[in-house]
């Protein structure tokens, strides 16, 4: 006990070293030590990240896009090169603040909260907000015609302020800039709104698809700096205004396509020097957010429970088909589990949502949800039911049958009484898992209680607080389930006596 007490200090211990070493290792990384170092870390999320960054497709190892030619830009002007890192899109200011690079830079748009916690450098690009629907769409014109409308848009983005602003509009937000393109194609949406670039890559060439109206607002990306780091946001600055100065920023946006117009305001906005955003706004009282996580938590629950019933209806189905069905029904049994044990939930998840539509069939983000995790988990359930069964001894089956009982009947009375009693326990602790790997539903637009988070905490990027908040709320979905475990196990021990 003593030797594996140690053991654990010693990991301990080797942890809080290694995090403060990482610690000092990220905290001088001001432009001396930038250049020292000979390259430049910025982080961008490229997962469907055109055209600001991502994999060309003819190469899928470089990255291409607007962006990565500013960076690249950017850091031949301090005479070193630029590495990318990948992060989330709507974790980066955090993952900026840890220090897990230098800059961040990825259709970050210009807000109050977020100036609040990072220094922008001086804006490098104009965006507006354009309003996609299907081409055959007639009701939706411009974005008064939204209410009572299913609108998609990207987690975190101004675009979803503003839908939520106007009021009335069903808000559909997602984690990447593809999906909610797809699922208007698909009809699961009446529109999408979203920065003007990101449109014209993914729905402009889509001929299922159209512009509704000219572009709305006008706001400023700005590269993210650590607070610490004001020299560095100093020099960046100085190289932007060279970059536009010497017409190598129009430029990168020509051969993008993106220059029009409203980037020719870039001049003087850049220009000036006074240019800091908008004032930042007060935070909201933390009990503001109560009623979205509680309703985030009462569809994780709706998915929760409906899902496990269909996993322990379904598992006992296979666990009897695998031991006491005839080929070609126990085989089919043994291949569903090990298929369903052996693939990831998430690639089950977008199989059943993204995948099926290319045969013909679509189903509602719930209906997914619902059946992605019950199937998954009817293959642990059946692996349970399996073991109970043969927990059983055979002579009490082989005595049923010997008194004239038919195997249905003596399997109903004699052997499945005892083998749920003795799977109850772990059935329990599987509702328990289940209820974590709902989160995992939010792939397919499934706004529950993970997803109600981390919308809420990119928006406002209070995460700490937004964090222990949902985090209480899964242990009081959990923590009976736990009880309920305990209860059954004490139960089984004194009926075994």
């Amino acid at each position: 006990m003593r030797k594996f007490a140690t053991i654990l200090l010693f990991i301990a211990v080797i942890a809080v070293i290694s995090s403060l070493l990482g610690q000092q290792a990220w905290s001088s990384d001001g432009i001396e030590e930038i250049k020292k170092r000979g390259y430049l870390l910025w982080g961008s999320d490229a997962e469907g990240g055109a055209p600001y960054v991502f994999p060309d497709p003819k190469n899928p190892s470089r990255l291409i896009g607007f962006e990565v030619d500013l960076a690249n830009a950017i850091a031949k002007e301090l005479g070193i090169e630029a590495r990318q890192l990948q992060n989330a899109w709507d974790s980066l200011i955090p993952a900026l603040k840890r220090g897990d690079f230098d800059i961040a830079m990825n259709g970050i748009e210009i807000t109050p909260q977020r100036e609040g916690e990072v220094l922008f450098s001086k804006p490098y690009y104009i965006y507006t907000e354009q309003l996609v629907v299907r081409k055959n769409e007639t009701r939706i014109k411009s974005i008064d015609d939204l209410k009572g409308k299913k609108v998609g848009t990207l987690s975190g983005a101004v675009a979803q302020d503003i839908l939520m602003n106007i009021g009335g509009v069903d808000v559909k937000v997602y984690s990447g800039q593809v999906e909610p393109y797809e699922d208007l194609a698909l009809g699961r949406l009446d529109a999408v709104l979203l920065d003007l670039p990101i449109a014209a890559y993914y729905a402009k060439p889509n001929p299922k698809l159209k512009y509704a109206g000219n572009p709305i607002g006008e706001g400023f990306y700005g590269i993210a700096i650590k607070k610490r780091d004001s020299e560095l946001k100093n020099t960046i600055d100085e190289i932007l205004i060279k970059l536009l100065k010497t017409g190598e920023l129009e430029k990168i946006y020509r051969k993008w396509d993106l220059w029009d117009k409203t980037q020719e305001k870039l001049f003087q906005a850049i220009k000036d020097t006074g240019f800091v955003g908008l004032e930042e706004s007060k935070k909201a009282p933390i009990y503001t957010f109560f009623p979205n996580l509680l309703k985030g938590a009462g569809i994780t629950i709706l998915i929760s429970v409906s899902s496990m019933l269909l996993a322990v209806v379904l598992g006992l189905i296979l666990a009897l088909m695998k031991i006491y069905g005839r080929p070609p029904l126990s085989t089919a049994a043994a291949a569903y589990i090990e298929i369903y044990r052996g693939t990831p939930l998430l690639i089950q998840l977008y199989i059943l949502y993204y995948g099926l539509p290319n045969i013909g069939i679509s189903l509602n983000p719930i209906t997914a949800a619902f059946i992605g995790l019950g199937m998954n988990y009817a293959a642990y359930e059946a692996e349970l039911y399996r073991a109970g069964i043969n927990a059983v001894p055979k002579g009490q089956m082989e005595a049923a049958l010997s008194l004239g009982m038919p195997q249905s009947l003596a399997i109903k009375r004699i052997v499945m009484p005892q083998a749920v009693r003795t799977a109850l326990p772990g059935v329990t602790n599987d509702f328990i898992a289940l209820f974590k790997d709902s989160s995992l539903v939010s792939v397919i637009a499934m706004v529950e209680l993970t997803k109600t988070y981390s919308i809420l905490a990119a928006t406002t990027l209070r995460f700490f607080e937004l964090g222990l908040i949902t985090a209480v709320l899964y242990f009081a979905m959990s923590y009976p389930l736990s009880l309920l475990a305990m209860r059954l196990e004490k139960k089984l021990k004194g009926s075994k006596r």
